[in-house]
């Protein structure tokens, strides 16, 4: 039986990084991979990853974090135009995308989710502009603010995400494993040492999903904060690497993630 491997925030653009991802090998040929986001910044590096992983294992699935956003005033590509050709690169090395057909493994749907955040990882008697605002003086703000907010509406490019992920979802029968890189409820962000960065970490409209979509279990990544945990009675997995300094300082870590095989 064919193993279904996860991995998320491979930071290949971090030179110790690099030798992690390239013992990154099936135990079988016909072994899958997830790639739950954040590969790198740059799309051409990104894509070399993902070429490289895809010619090693039978399929890889792979969605964006906000890494993979990141854009620069001066780079043609930015905000929704930039995940576009990155959609297209992952289409001619074969990697499935969240804008592909669902792949079955074993009789489970994987379901490769892109849904951003929307601020709303906060406490609600206090506007998104105002939990953002109170984040900064505190000295607390993600890159995502100059790399990706400058270019797109992330609010509305969330929910657009959201609809359209529903709309897919709900044709669904059966199992499904959900991956997305931002965590799909709000418990894992609680683990975090600033809580602020919650505002960056996903959306509360994504919490009914796995049980609503049948998850066996959820795959995420983004927080660096590896844990395997059961929420409402469905496996969270969170598969990241990280930077070299976090991977370097765990003890015993399993990596790559297994979700399914033998």
């Amino acid at each position: 039986m064919a193993t279904l491997w996860a991995v998320s925030d491979l930071h290949a653009a971090a030179k110790a990084n690099r030798p992690r991802i390239e013992a990154l090998q099936p135990s079988d040929p016909s072994d899958w991979l997830i790639v739950a986001g954040d590969v790198a910044e740059r799309t051409d590096l990104v894509l070399e990853v993902l070429g490289e992983l895809a010619s090693r294992y039978a399929t890889v699935i792979w969605v964006p974090g906000n890494h993979e956003l990141f854009a620069r005033g001066q780079d043609r590509f930015r905000g929704r135009a930039k995940y576009a050709k990155l959609v297209a690169g992952c289409r001619r090395l074969g990697v499935i995308t969240p804008e592909d057909p669902y792949p079955v493994f074993h009789g489970v749907t994987i379901v490769p989710l892109f849904t951003l955040y929307d601020y709303s990882f906060r406490t609600p008697d206090v506007s998104a502009a105002d939990a953002v605002s109170a984040a900064g003086e505190r000295g607390i703000m993600m890159t995502d603010e100059v790399a990706i907010a400058p270019f797109v509406d992330i609010r509305a490019w969330c929910w657009d995400r959201l609809a359209y992920s529903i709309k897919r979802l709900s044709r669904i029968d059966g199992p499904t494993i959900l991956i997305n890189h931002w965590p799909l409820v709000q418990e894992p962000t609680q683990r975090m040492r600033y809580p602020e960065v919650a505002l960056w970490c996903g959306t509360r409209h994504t919490r009914s999903w796995p049980k609503r979509y049948h998850a066996q279990q959820v795959i995420y990544g983004h927080l660096h904060i590896p844990v395997v945990e059961e929420i409402d009675g469905v496996t969270h997995a969170e598969v990241s690497l990280g930077y070299p300094r976090e991977w370097q300082s765990r003890d015993g870590q399993v990596w790559p993630y297994k979700v399914m095989g033998s």
